[in-house]
C-alpha cells in the first residue's frame, strides 16, 4: 500500500483513515490524522470546515480501541469550541463507553468550560460508581467555576510553556513558589482535589529536577486518576530524570491501564535510549490500552 502523506490529506480522507475505512490504517496513522483533524477544528477560521473537523472526531466514539477513544475525547476538549461539548456529554453519559473514555469525556467538558455541562457533570459527581468518573467531574465542576470567577481574571499564574488546557490551572506564583511546600499539596489527601492539581501544575511549571522529583512521590496516590496526570505531565516536561519512575510504573501490573498507558506514552515522549527497549518489551502486554500506548509511543519515538 502506497504511504498516504497525511499532513496533506483532505478532511474526508483524514476522517477515513482516523476511522479506519480501509481495514489496515496502522493506529499510529489514525493517531496523526487526528491531530491533523484537531488542528483544523481549533485553528481553521472557516466554521463549516471546523464543525466537520469535530464531527469526524466525534464518529471515533463507535472505535474498539479504549486508546483512540479517549484521545478523541481528550481532542475534542482542546479545540476551544463549544461546538464539541454535546459530543463529550453523550460520551459521559453513556454506560457503555469504558471509564477512561467517559473520563476523559468530562474532563474535556471542563478544559472548554461548559458552563451548560455543570448540571450533568454535577449528576456523575452525585452519582457515578465509578471514583475515576467522580474525581474527574469534581474537578470539571471546579475549573468550570474557577474560569468564571474573579480569580482566574487577577491571579498571576506563570507563563506556561505548554499549551494544553489542563484539568485545573497552576497554583498562582503569589500563593506557593517553593518546592516542598509545592509537594506537601500534592500529596496531602485532606486539600481539596483542585487544589493539589493546582500544586502539581505549578510543579510542573517549574520543571527543574528537584520539582519532577516532587511530583514522582505522587505516584504512592491511591488515586488512579491522579497517577495518570502526573505521568501525563512527565509526557510534556519530558525531563530523563521522571524515566526510572515512569519505568517502575508501567511494568507495575498491580497499577491501573490508565496510569500505566500513560507512562508509556511519556517514556514515548522523553524518548531517551533506555526507553526504547522497554516500550518493546510491552507490544504483547495482556492489557490492551498498554499494547497500544506502546505502539503509539514508539512512533512518537521514530517523529
Amino acid at each position: 500500500m502506497t504511504e498516504v502523506d497525511i499532513d496533506n490529506c483532505s478532511l474526508e480522507e483524514l476522517r477515513d483513515i482516523l476511522s479506519n475505512k480501509s481495514g489496515d490504517e496502522k493506529l499510529a496513522a489514525r493517531f496523526r490524522a487526528l491531530f491533523n483533524l484537531k488542528n483544523i477544528g481549533s485553528e481553521s477560521s472557516n466554521q463549516e470546515e471546523v464543525q466537520k473537523a469535530i464531527d469526524y472526531i466525534a464518529e471515533c466514539f463507535k472505535d474498539s480501541s479504549e486508546l483512540l477513544k479517549h484521545e478523541v475525547a481528550y481532542v475534542l476538549g482542546q479545540t476551544h469550541n463549544l461546538y464539541a461539548a454535546p459530543h463529550l456529554r453523550q460520551c459521559l453519559a453513556d454506560q457503555q463507553q469504558q471509564i477512561m473514555v467517559r473520563h476523559e469525556a468530562a474532563e474535556a467538558l471542563g478544559a472548554l468550560g461548559d458552563v451548560e455541562s455543570l448540571a450533568l457533570l454535577q449528576q456523575y459527581y452525585d452519582n457515578d460508581p465509578s471514583i475515576e468518573i467522580k474525581q474527574t467531574c469534581e474537578l470539571a465542576i471546579e475549573r468550570i467555576k474557577w474560569e468564571q470567577s474573579e480569580n482566574s481574571k487577577t491571579e498571576v499564574l506563570e507563563k506556561s510553556l505548554y499549551t494544553s488546557i489542563d484539568p485545573a490551572p497552576p497554583m498562582p506564583t503569589t500563593q506557593e513558589s517553593k518546592i516542598p511546600k509545592l509537594q506537601a499539596i500534592l500529596n496531602d489527601q485532606n486539600e481539596p482535589l483542585f487544589e493539589r492539581y493546582r500544586a502539581m501544575f505549578r510543579l510542573r511549571d517549574i520543571g527543574s529536577d528537584e520539582a519532577c522529583l516532587a511530583l514522582a512521590s505522587g505516584f504512592k496516590d491511591p488515586s488512579a486518576l491522579f497517577k495518570h496526570e502526573i505521568a501525563y505531565v512527565f509526557g510534556q516536561i519530558c525531563n530523563p530524570v521522571t524515566v526510572p519512575s515512569l519505568i517502575e510504573v508501567l511494568k507495575d501490573e498491580r497499577e491501573a491501564g490508565m496510569v500505566r498507558h500513560e507512562a508509556a506514552e511519556a517514556l514515548g515522549a522523553i524518548g531517551t535510549d533506555e526507553v526504547f527497549p522497554v516500550l518493546e518489551s510491552f507490544l504483547n502486554d495482556d492489557v490492551q490500552v498498554v499494547r497500544e500506548s506502546a505502539i503509539v509511543a514508539l512512533d512518537m519515538t521514530e517523529v
